[in-house]
């Protein structure tokens, strides 16, 4: 729990002294020269840039000098404070504005070219669009056509069964006619057949008979 408190405690002591920072720019006149000690006799340890904004660590103001930390955190050193400012140059936040107006406008035209981009792809969908539903109404009455016409070969079909089933049952009659008709043919030979031979048995019968009779009429008529 101690411990607990204690990490709270330096959080927000860290946070405290965060937001204590003072935070200053180099002035926009010149750049200023950045020194080991708070006197112009010091050695010059780097330029600062003007804009560039600093952390005021500690101020001198009876030698008119600041102890500065660039906000990069590469460098510390002493500068006169007449040459801090409280905010951004007029020129540095002119310059950032126009940087950023130029990236905005930047973003502007990259957006426009995006946004001319889409509305050409959009009109290729809406075309593509209306392609596939025509393709789609086109497939649509090909496949009712094709549904009807399976139909129509589904009867067709059955009707050529049925046909079929009937010319096999004619085919059976007609061979059941045929033998008939073979059994008519083989009787009727087979009655001519016997007809010519009792017609033919008949005539040498008379042929036999016939002289006797004429012999016994004569035998009577010689009699009387």
């Amino acid at each position: 729990m101690r411990r607990l408190l204690s990490a709270l405690c330096l959080a927000l002591a860290t946070g405290v002294i965060a937001e204590a920072k003072t935070i200053r720019y180099v002035s926009d006149s010149i750049e200023i020269p950045l020194r080991s000690g708070a006197s112009l006799r010091h050695k010059i340890v780097r330029m600062l840039p003007s804009g560039m904004a600093v952390e005021v660590l500690d101020t001198d103001n009876d030698k008119g000098f600041s102890l500065v930390k660039a906000v990069d955190g590469t460098t510390q050193g002493w500068m006169p404070s007449q040459y801090l400012m409280e905010a951004p140059a007029a020129r540095d936040v002119l310059s950032n504005t126009q940087a950023e107006f130029e990236r905005i406008r930047s973003e502007n035209a990259s957006l426009k070219q995006r946004l001319d981009t889409l509305a050409t792809q959009k009109g290729d969908v809406e075309s593509s669009f209306s392609q596939l539903s025509a393709d789609n109404h086109r497939l649509g009455q090909e496949l009712a056509q094709i549904r009807k016409t399976a139909a129509n070969a589904i009867v067709i079909d059955q009707q050529n069964k049925e046909l079929q089933e009937r010319v096999v049952t004619l085919e059976r009659e007609l061979q059941i006619v045929q033998q008939e008709n073979q059994s008519l043919s083989d009787r009727s030979a087979r009655d001519w057949f016997l007809l010519g031979s009792g017609v033919l048995l008949a005539g040498v019968v008379v042929g036999l008979i016939l002289p006797r009779l004429r012999v016994q009429r004569r035998s009577r008529w010689g009699e009387l």
